[in-house]
């Protein structure tokens, strides 16, 4: 019988689907978040530029010998424009969201800048410029224009790898980047070096940041991408140099590991991000709900250019839900953000969305690390894994 019927393929993996039309709504998507930031701004914002530029904010900053002025300056505008944000108590639970919600994206894309089908796009395996300029000035139009096209390609890139072969035959089954592992992490010591990475790498200048509000623990946490890279480079270094084979005859750290054939390591790898999201939301019950509101004309200004940057990222990666998982797993990221958090919400529809890509359930192909003496393959082994 054939399955597919019964459960279309998502809309990335239908080859009839142009990749230009699944490219539109992003593009639609990003010309009305600039259209939408640039309504929602207000003088406050340029007038806090314009006091950058003429050294009247951050002096360590804008008086620095050693920076020159075009770079000091959009640094003082940004770290001042957040530090803006959160100069009050009432949107101190709102922006814990935002940043709760940005951790998970950030361990979502790390992971996957890990799996070894991934490996040939530059991209999505090497994430830290990209998110940069994320941070610094892109914000939810490098999502929609730069990270999910880069993503959509590299799936329709696999697709058209796997299924170019006549009569149904997959292309490439020996090359480990369309093969079984596929969806492996490149090496098993990433399941420990990714979360240490998130966790001091990002939260760790986020919760600074966060209490203080201080301009330069502002400054600090701009550069998170790069300290997450670090981090998660000496880590990843750190456990495949001391820990080189877990016991007699055990799995190397240094080999490929599949993430989700372990709950513990999901787990491990997503249970940051996850209690970061809960408390995050108790924080925005209370800042909005209990505390007064404090909010100066200035923070006003900025916390709300930021929740409408980010609630449109949240469109988009819905969106990219959609196209390449369907809407099931859409609805239960959605459904987890409404009561966990965005942040948890990306992680669970995530995991979700794992175990739901599959190219075409009527070809079969033997599972990952099935031996030679294991049941037979059906239509219901998953290819993706």
């Amino acid at each position: 019988m054939d399955t597919t019927a019964r459960r279309p393929r998502p809309a990335l993996y239908r080859p009839k689907t142009p990749l230009t039309l699944l490219l539109l709504p992003p593009l639609l998507l990003a010309v009305l978040t600039v259209t939408t930031l640039f309504h929602i701004s207000t003088p406050n914002l340029y007038m806090l530029y314009s006091q950058c530029h003429a050294r009247a904010r951050l002096p360590f900053l804008t008086h620095s010998p050693l920076l020159p002025s075009f770079v000091a300056t959009p640094l003082c505008y940004t770290a001042s424009f957040f530090t803006s944000a959160l100069a009050s108590l009432r949107t101190l639970g709102p922006m814990a969201v935002v940043f709760a919600f940005v951790a998970g994206l950030l361990a979502v894309s790390t992971v996957e800048s890990a799996r070894i089908c991934n490996a040939p796009a530059v991209l999505i395996a090497y994430p830290a410029g990209l998110w940069l300029v994320f941070d610094m000035v892109g914000g939810a139009v490098v999502w929609e224009l730069v990270i999910l096209p880069a993503f959509f390609k590299r799936g329709r890139e696999i697709v058209a790898a796997r299924w170019s072969g006549e009569g149904g035959e997959t292309a490439g089954r020996e090359d480990p980047l369309f093969g079984e592992a596929m969806r492996h992490l490149r090496r098993m010591a990433e399941i420990v070096a990714i979360p240490v990475a998130v966790a001091v790498g990002f939260v760790v200048p986020t919760v600074v940041m966060l209490v203080t509000g201080w301009a330069g623990a502002v400054l600090v946490w701009l550069f998170f991408p790069v300290w997450v890279a670090a981090v998660r480079a000496a880590v990843r270094s750190a456990v495949m140099a001391v820990l080189r084979r877990d016991g007699e005859g055990g799995r190397s750290w240094e080999g490929s590991f599949h993430l989700e054939g372990s709950r513990v390591a999901v787990v491990g790898m997503y249970a940051l991000p996850v209690v970061c999201s809960v408390v995050a939301q108790g924080l925005l019950v209370w800042s909005v709900f209990v505390h007064g509101d404090d909010r100066k004309e200035m923070t006003r200004a900025t916390s709300g250019f930021v929740f409408v940057d980010m609630a449109f990222v949240a469109l988009t990666v819905l969106y990219w839900m959609v196209v390449e998982a369907g809407w099931k797993v859409a609805a239960v990221m959605a459904a987890a953000s409404a009561v966990l958090g965005p942040g948890a919400g990306v992680c669970v529809g995530w995991v979700y969305r794992e175990r739901m890509v599959d190219l075409d359930r009527s070809v079969t192909v033997v599972a990952v690390g099935a031996r030679s003496g294991d049941a037979s393959p059906t239509e219901d082994t998953p290819l993706l894994r």
